[in-house]
């Protein structure tokens, strides 16, 4: 368990080294896309040619593909295939429950790690999500499960989870926080000591910060959105309201 391409970890090691030398906010380990932006239900590839050369062209070493769910995409596996050859690696991540069904569509290509978002065995779907992550193992994917770690979560059910990935060979284990909130961040990362290897207790944290990052600013976005469907009375009383 636990494998990693070394030309990944060299890349990681290659950004963290730059960040700790420059303040350039450029110099990201992560970027995270949102398939509905590029993919289009019921299309046969990338909606947006601009949009494409733009991904391709990003700096991160790591392309995270997630958000909505990627394989209610059709495109979805060109679409991957387009970013990887581009020379990132691609965390795909879905919640398994077509994962199975739409394996064949994809290569297993060294760059492309699919990954199965699954908390525990009690939840919702998770007999799709196992089934999804055990027919990609078999078609010689590297395979990766997140686990997002909320209010609720039970660290004895992650400890089962753990047994489960360690017996099944499953390539590596991602535990991010859900929110911001303190106590969930503590809670994460007391989860993430159950994940046997360093590297991926520290990627982890990086792809948590991207996450949570990506969510505020979709967030501010909507907020802005809807703030501009407002009459410009309204608005202007709210502005001043607030300052």
């Amino acid at each position: 368990m636990m494998r990693l391409p070394a030309r990944l970890t060299a890349k990681l090691a290659m950004v963290r080294i730059v960040r700790v030398f420059s303040s350039a906010r450029a110099n990201s380990l992560l970027h995270c896309v949102d398939p509905a932006v590029v993919l289009h239900p019921g299309a046969d590839a990338p909606v947006s040619r601009d949009k494409m050369e733009d991904l391709v062209k990003n700096r991160a070493p790591v392309i995270w593909i997630g958000g909505s769910e990627p394989l209610d995409h059709p495109g979805a596996g060109h679409f991957v295939r387009a970013v990887a050859r581009g020379g990132h690696f691609v965390f795909l991540e879905t919640d398994g429950a077509l994962l199975r069904r739409r394996i064949h569509e994809f290569q297993p290509l060294p760059q492309l790690f699919l990954t199965v978002r699954l908390r525990s065995f009690e939840d919702s779907g998770s007999t799709l999500a196992v089934e999804g992550l055990r027919a990609a193992r078999l078609s010689g994917f590297f395979t990766v499960v997140h686990s997002p770690v909320h209010e609720e979560a039970d660290l004895a059910r992650l400890s089962s989870l753990r047994a489960f990935l360690l017996k099944n060979d499953v390539d590596g284990w991602l535990i991010t926080a859900g929110s911001r909130d303190e106590a969930i961040a503590r809670k994460a990362a007391e989860a993430r000591i159950l994940i046997p290897s360093s590297f991926w207790r520290q990627f982890s944290e990086d792809v948590g910060e991207a996450l949570l990052s990506q969510t505020l600013r979709r967030e501010w976005r909507g907020a802005e959105a809807s703030l501009a469907e407002k009459p410009p009375g309204e608005a202007h009383e709210e502005g001043v309201g607030i300052a």
